[in-house]
């Protein structure tokens, strides 16, 4: 099982749960995150494929 949390640059990524069976799957997951605005990691594993994503929360909306 892969790790829930690693560092790349100095910047902290959480894992996505899925273990993808190849580097073209893995970046396709990769590409929707990214068009969602997550900055994203990609890296094998075990030989597996593992995305690793991070978004910075900018706005807090309080009731």
């Amino acid at each position: 099982m892969a790790e829930l949390a690693r560092f790349f640059d100095g910047k902290k990524f959480m894992w996505d749960g899925e273990e993808y069976e190849n580097e073209d799957k893995a970046n396709g997951a990769a590409q929707k995150y990214t068009d969602d605005g997550f900055e994203v990691e990609v890296c094998s594993e075990d030989g597996k494929s593992l995305v690793y994503t991070r978004r910075i929360v900018t706005e807090i909306e309080v009731q």
